[in-house]
């Protein structure tokens, strides 16, 4: 309720707002360095807090009272939507401003004993009956959250933003390669989907089953990582959950795409067109990757290991353990790799043009995730009949491939092309002629640079 004299409005002047009214100001609030000029009685009647802190303070002398709102969660702005709701405004609630007028109100303890139907109230039903029905709403108001994560955190606004977000994916049901008829009872007559007999606000998307892909894009990385991980409890298909990840690296890691190669057909919802990139951190962006990635094979996800491993490794934003990772995930799959994928740089001090090193420790891995390789002669083991000997020759041919192509850097040690040379097993070749080409290029380059 507004005080007695007349309420035409608040203006500004500097880092002050004031209040139309004919009646003097009796109680300064202070929110992130900009002081209000307000009247108590408003501001009592709607905001436990203050009225507590009135209470506390047991002023009767003073005509104005002075009160630093610290930790308030958002800026001035928020907490003039609040004032003006106080003085008998009307708030309109939106997915982008709904978490913080929820956080701000609860911090006031704008509850329902200090006035029927309180901003407090009207943020959760807001919240409930619009934000955790709505796909797009319900990003946006997760993008919204991070200047006042650790209250929204607290209020559970997080928690139940992205349990509707993974609820509403998973009713899509081509995730879980169920026959497309099987919709039916699923959709609302608006088109619609039905969870448990609410509208969840997604569309039923009849080919595409990375149609959200996009959209999770656009949240920051620990959002985007508790998703991932709801999802999987949900029981998503690993192949549909590293392929958002997959997506979400070629967004925020400059280069990822030219090494991990295109992904066409990914479908734009309308909240693509609204929001704005989040900020990421890209070296926590590729430890929590790491952790994220399912354990699986196939060539284009090595490839995009390979990549992610070559864009840390230029970008310098990648650990020991992550690289330690990233490098046994290859090596365990290596006969899927190809030449091009793994002829990485040097970015560090080295003389070499390229990371033999890396690729070593590669075939390291991929050695001791074979138990059926043995390390004698070819001549005492039936490659035909082995297990792994299809694995062993692809990876043996490409090892020389690879031994090569970088034996024409003259600052390549002999060492090192004996020690990449020697991480198979001799059992890996029936013939050594990939070698001896290597060999061969290696020695006249290094007899032309005499020369």
């Amino acid at each position: 309720m507004a005080p007695a004299g007349k309420i035409t409005g608040f203006y500004r002047k500097g880092n002050e707002w004031f209040c139309n009214s004919s009646l003097p100001s009796d109680i300064t609030l202070v929110v992130d360095g900009v002081s209000f000029h307000l009247h108590k009685f408003p501001l009592l009647s709607r905001c436990g807090r203050i009225a507590n802190i009135v209470e506390e303070m047991q002023i009767t002398n003073e005509k104005t009272i002075l009160v630093d709102l610290e930790e308030f969660p958002g800026q001035s702005e928020a907490f003039l939507a609040i004032v003006k709701f106080c003085y008998g405004g009307r708030v309109e609630l939106t997915p982008r401003n709904v978490v913080m007028v929820y956080c701000a109100a609860d911090y006031l303890e704008m509850t329902d004993d200090y006035g029927e139907d309180n901003l407090l109230s009207k943020s959760e039903s807001f919240f409930h009956k619009h934000i955790l029905q709505n796909w797009k709403d319900c990003i946006l108001a997760l993008q919204s959250c991070e200047p006042v994560i650790s209250r929204a955190e607290k209020l559970h606004i997080v928690g139940r933003c992205l349990n509707a977000l993974s609820v509403m994916v998973c009713t899509d049901t081509t995730l879980f390669g169920w026959p497309m008829m099987m919709y039916g009872s699923l959709q609302s007559p608006g088109g619609s989907i039905l969870w448990n007999g609410i509208n969840t606000g997604a569309r039923i998307h009849s080919i595409e089953s990375n149609w959200w892909f996009e959209d999770i894009s656009y949240l920051n990385v620990e959002l985007f990582e508790r998703l991932i991980q709801l999802m999987e409890a949900r029981g998503i298909r690993p192949e549909n959950l590293s392929g958002a990840i997959m997506y979400y690296c070629k967004k925020y890691l400059p280069g990822l795409d030219r090494w991990q190669g295109g992904q066409s057909g990914i479908s734009r919802s309308v909240a693509s067109f609204s929001m704005t990139p989040a900020s990421v951190d890209q070296r926590v962006l590729l430890e929590s990757v790491v952790k994220l990635l399912p354990e699986k094979k196939g060539k284009s996800f090595c490839r995009f290991l390979l990549g992610l491993l070559r864009v840390a490794l230029i970008l310098g934003v990648i650990n020991h353990t992550c690289q330690e990772s990233l490098e046994r995930r290859i090596g365990m799959q290596l006969e899927l790799a190809t030449l091009d994928s793994l002829l990485i740089p040097s970015y560090s001090d080295s003389d070499t043009l390229y990371n033999t090193d890396c690729v070593e420790r590669m075939i390291h891995h991929f050695v001791s995730s074979e138990p059926n390789i043995t390390f004698i002669s070819p001549s005492s083991l039936d490659l035909e009949s082995s297990p792994s000997s299809g694995r062993l020759k692809k990876v043996a041919r490409l090892v020389d491939n690879y031994i090569a192509e970088v034996a024409s850097d003259v600052n390549l040690k002999p060492g090192k092309i004996r020690a990449l040379a020697e991480a198979l097993p001799e059992s890996s070749r029936s013939l050594h002629d990939g070698l001896y080409r290597a060999l061969d290029i290696y020695f006249k380059v290094r007899i032309s640079s005499y020369a």
